[in-house]
């Protein structure tokens, strides 16, 4: 029984695969087996494991579905775990050669954490530098289910690592969110157990114009359903439900935005200042919107 399963969910990503499972065979920690769920890939994602199943042997088992959807996939993988640690890797991310070590020694320092995450690089499809997101957050580790249902507290899932005993008391990814899937399932795991830091950069997330969060009104009807869903949940009342709200609305406008779409931005972006004025920064992004919309500043 390996320490470590990593969940690969595959979907027409054969491009990318290779530079993923070398990134986990290039892992310091070396007590890992590898989950590849080929969700009913078109491509030759089947064609491009073939050489590493045969090289890897019982340390990577290749299991192909129907697709059925990231979180299906998830679920899959887990299913078929017997690991103490999940640890999540989609197919066209990358992981840097510490980011199973590190990830363990926080939960054998502190056996009150389920789960832990670290800190994120930016590629672009090609993998060329993008941005580097090291900065650590506030409120971002200890009980801190109110900070990722406000969104104050954000989870790079290629650092994502949780306890397999978590699964068990909270259940499944949710198949019923095609987005924000991942935050759903953190909340309810830190609604029970402490969250973990990795003061370090452990992963690099690839960019990619085809992302499903690049459709800003997907991802916000999945962050309302969100939100709603967890609404009442302890530390999580009205107050908290209006930021993350504005949160939200906010984020919309800047996605509009990007896409010239200004006065569907504004709109958005009035929203969010309604719903928390409090904050200056929604006030900041809806008077940016209004004076663009008259054809002023940028």
């Amino acid at each position: 029984m390996p320490k470590v399963d990593v969940i690969i969910p595959a979907y027409n990503t054969a491009k990318y695969l290779p530079t993923a499972i070398e990134s986990v065979e290039g892992q310091t920690f070396g007590d890992w087996r590898i989950l590849l769920v080929d969700d009913g890939s078109t491509d030759n994602t089947a064609e491009v494991a073939a050489p590493f199943i045969e090289r890897l042997g019982p340390k990577l088992k290749y299991i192909k579905q129907p697709n059925a959807g990231l979180p299906a996939a998830r679920n899959t993988a887990i299913r078929n775990s017997s690991a103490e640690f999940l640890a999540l890797l989609d197919a066209d991310d990358v992981w840097l050669p510490w980011r199973l070590e590190e990830s363990v020694k926080c939960f054998e320092k502190r056996p009150e954490v389920g789960l832990v995450y670290g800190m994120i690089s930016c590629i672009s499809s090609e993998g060329e530098p993008v941005e580097m997101v090291d900065r650590r957050q506030e409120n971002g580790e200890g009980r801190i289910a109110p900070y990722i249902y406000m969104r104050k507290v954000q989870l790079p899932c290629p650092t994502m690592t949780f306890r397999r005993q978590c699964v068990d008391e909270v259940g499944l990814f949710d198949e019923t969110m095609r987005a924000t899937e991942d935050r759903d399932m953190w909340f309810r795991i830190a609604l029970e157990y402490e969250v973990g830091f990795v003061d370090r950069v452990i992963a690099q997330y690839r960019v990619s114009a085809n992302s499903m969060t690049t459709d800003p009104n997907r991802m916000l009807n999945a962050q309302l359903q969100f939100i709603q869903k967890h609404y009442g949940a302890p530390g999580c009342g009205v107050v908290e439900r209006r930021i993350a709200l504005a949160g939200i609305y906010k984020q919309h406008a800047g996605a509009l935005a990007t896409r010239r779409r200004r006065w569907a931005a504004l709109g958005s972006a009035m929203r969010a200042f309604s719903l928390y004025p409090l904050d200056v920064n929604n006030a900041r992004t809806a008077g940016s919107l209004l004076l663009q919309c008259f054809g002023i500043g940028r």
